[in-house]
């Protein structure tokens, strides 16, 4: 039988959680406290800013929630479905690490707090910790339903609390006290001076928990409706309560009373007398905020597990058949639990957890700018799949609210937020590693197609110049695993500068060869994947090879990005000699440079000799492109610490000096490291190859294409040179690069 799931409403499911976080202990503890130093118009102004980043991250959750079905998992589903697994996986385990460290934190908190009540609890402050971790534990075990009854019953305590204090502020509100707090306050003799960035960082946490209610997303009767309007609806409240406070307490109080005694003045002033109930609001909202994390740490753990991520979280997935309550995760969160109020021991100043607090307040705001980023994706790409049902959303704003969550987590604590920066990125390292595969789409594919298109088309309007020359390669490999040579020396003078096309031809009748060339795809394809070649695979069905080799190198293209050169390798029997010169004279009839390929060796054994390259110079037409690609090939980290030599030969000895010269001066106007040689012989030029270059890790020689008829004794000819050299790499220049620009 399928879990039957919960399904809260917006007020129970959404706003109750939400706002119990927001109105939490800041509150209570320091909101006097900044007034104080900072005066009632900083304090506005700080609530202000603070309350704009909260605000802008709730339109991005709104417009990502109303674009898709949203399921168990809160802030985590709507950034792995819209930024993917990596950066899912990542923020959804630390997002229930720090969820689940809250729980401790809160506790402690109300321990806190219900000491301060009541000096005379202080020795049994751990009982009073794992007690109350024990009873929210069981709260949230026996089913979201009873926490949130519960949470009601808090909510009434907590706003009892708060109009106690607040009535009590306004019985002694005074205008003449509002208007002489205002202005911040000047430091005291030995007082520390508090700025601006300083009291915003202290105030800040009192504006988020935002998440709380997104997080309980699976249990929603309708996600799409109850998120945006219990996220936004929580933001409003919180806003006007925490500005009524600064105003009240601004114009009921005097400065050094709210900076000695921020809460004593709440509790001492409250009407009617009722200071308890003040302070039962503080571990009220304690309570509160504990409850919150044990209900949203075990659902993004469950969300996390049930897709897959991580094999050693699977079993968290399971969820119980009534209301499909994540009970293995809520066990887990609660074992981190008692860990770590084991360890804080019996002491109640806090102190051993104000890191951990930290980090925690981190990987929220993390997560904040994670959702304002997917939503900005979605909205600046154009897709058209973002058609989010939340109308009052522009990409503008989530722009501003990531940046604003990334510059608070610094502002706050710098240290911390490079902390569960490092985190972060260590979970995102290691999903990208295991190269997951999700079962659902994702925005990166529309944002990166978005910016491609327009700079495809910028780039269209924009002349051609020598200047910008890039090697964009087709490469006649064929099946890949029996030319990978060819391949990885197409790769290498690409050198990650331009891009890399990988071409073969079925031969055919082309409805017959319709299912294999999926299949041709998929094998060029996989074999890039395997082994970490960047290139585009081309599959082209024809009637006989010369056809497919001439479509191939008329239509591939990616917008005004042509190939400018043409990889084939040597071609050895010799009937097919007039078909392979017809297809190097179509590729340079379509002005693509030539590059032909011959090599005895594997590329793992290249250099098993001299890490040396050879490029003979015969003159300007071809040797500008044979220097370049030789240029180009060191430019890989396999070849580094290799040679280039530039070799000339000449038939007189008293032409070597002026040679050797001339070289030299064309190699410094080309800024390639090499060295020139001038080699003085009478031999055939067969000969002085294979002595001087015999060794050499790679050869690179200019051709000139046959005149018709001349196919044969041409190829007999560069089969003579190409004999006793073990790789070889023939090029024919069309223009196009210029070596000295």
């Amino acid at each position: 039988m399928a879990n039957q799931k919960n399904q809260f409403g917006t007020f129970g499911g959404v706003f109750t959680p939400a706002i119990l976080t927001i109105l939490g202990v800041i509150m209570f503890m320091r909101a006097n406290f900044v007034v104080g130093h900072g005066g009632v118009i900083n304090a506005i102004l700080i609530l202000v800013f603070a309350k704009l980043i909260t605000l802008t991250t709730s339109f991005s959750i709104s417009a990502v929630s109303t674009n898709m079905e949203v399921r168990g998992g809160g802030s985590y589903f709507l950034i792995s479905r819209v930024l993917g697994v990596e950066f899912g996986g990542a923020i959804g385990v630390a997002l229930f690490f720090a969820l689940a460290l809250s729980v401790p934190f809160y506790i402690l908190g109300f321990s806190e707090a219900l000491v301060f009540i009541y000096p005379e609890l202080t020795p049994f402050f751990q009982h009073i910790t794992l007690a109350a971790a024990v009873v929210l534990f069981l709260v949230a075990f026996f089913g979201a339903g009873l926490a949130i009854k519960t949470q009601y019953l808090i909510m009434l305590f907590l706003g009892l609390a708060i109009f106690a204090f607040m009535a009590g502020g306004l019985s002694q509100f005074s205008m003449a006290r509002l208007t002489a707090n205002l202005g911040a306050a000047p430091p005291g003799a030995g007082e520390q001076a508090y700025s601006f960035w300083m009291l915003f960082a202290l105030y800040f946490p009192a504006v988020t928990g935002i998440d709380a209610g997104v997080n309980m997303s699976g249990d929603l009767k309708d996600p799409g409706r109850s998120i945006p309007r219990g996220t936004l609806a929580a933001v409003s409240v919180g806003f006007v309560v925490y500005l009524c406070e600064i105003v009240i307490s601004g114009g009921a109080y005097d400065r050094q009373m709210m900076i000695a005694e921020p809460f004593g003045v709440l509790q001492e002033n409250a009407i009617f007398g009722w200071g308890m109930l003040v302070a039962l609001g503080v571990v009220a909202a304690t309570l509160s905020s504990a409850l919150s994390s044990y209900l949203g740490a075990p659902r993004v753990l469950q969300a996390v597990s049930r897709d897959r991520l991580l094999g050693i979280l699977r079993p968290f997935a399971k969820g119980a058949a009534k209301g499909d309550e994540p009970r293995r995760a809520l066990i887990l969160t609660a074992v981190i639990t008692l860990l770590v109020l084991l360890w804080a021991g019996n002491s109640s100043s806090g102190g051993a957890l104000n890191a951990v607090a930290a980090i925690i307040t981190m990987f929220f705001l993390y997560t904040y700018g994670m959702i304002n980023l997917a939503a900005f994706i979605e909205d600046f790409s154009g897709n058209p799949s973002f058609r989010p049902t939340f109308r009052y959303f522009h990409w503008t704003i989530a722009l501003a609210g990531g940046c604003g969550a990334i510059f608070v987590s610094f502002l706050i604590n710098w240290l911390a937020a490079l902390a569960a920066l490092a985190v972060i990125s260590f979970f995102l390292w290691y999903l990208h590693t295991r190269q997951l595969r999700s079962v659902f789409g994702d925005a990166r594919r529309g944002f990166l197609f978005h910016h491609t298109r327009n700079n495809l088309y910028k780039l269209h309007r924009l002349p051609d110049d020598s200047k910008n020359w890039r090697p964009t390669v087709l490469i006649f490999s064929g099946k890949p695993s029996e030319r990978e040579d060819l391949i990885v020396f197409s790769t290498w003078i690409e050198a990650r500068r331009g891009l890399v096309y990988l071409a073969n031809v079925l031969i055919g009748d082309f409805h017959e060869l319709v299912p294999r060339r999926r299949a041709a795809i998929q094998q060029l394809t996989t074999f890039c994947h395997e082994r970490n070649f960047e290139a585009f695979p081309l599959v082209v069905m024809a009637e006989d090879m010369d056809t497919g080799i001439s479509m191939l190198l008329q239509a591939t293209a990616t917008g005004p990005i042509h190939p400018n050169l043409a990889v084939f390798g040597w071609s050895h029997p010799q009937e097919r000699i007039a078909g392979y010169v017809s297809g190097l004279r179509t590729a340079a009839s379509l002005d693509m440079s030539l590059v032909l390929l011959e090599t005895e060796s594997h590329p793992s054994d290249i250099f098993s000799g001299s890490r040396r390259i050879d490029v003979w110079w015969r003159g300007q037409k071809n040797g500008g492109l044979m220097l370049l690609l030789a240029y180009l090939l060191t430019e890989n980290w396999e070849w580094q610490g290799a040679t280039i030599r530039v070799l000339r030969l000449v038939g007189h000895e008293e032409g070597v000096e002026p040679a050797t010269t001339a070289l030299q001066e064309l190699i410094d106007r080309a800024r390639v490291d090499a060295t020139a040689q001038t080699i003085c012989s009478d031999q055939p030029f067969a000969e002085v190859l294979h002595t001087h270059s015999g060794d050499a890790a790679c050869t690179i020689l200019g051709f000139e294409l046959p005149a018709e008829g001349e196919e044969v004794a041409w190829h007999r000819s560069n089969q003579h040179f190409i004999e006793q050299v073990p790789t070889v790499m023939l090029v024919n220049s069309q223009g196009g690069e210029s070596l000295f620009a």
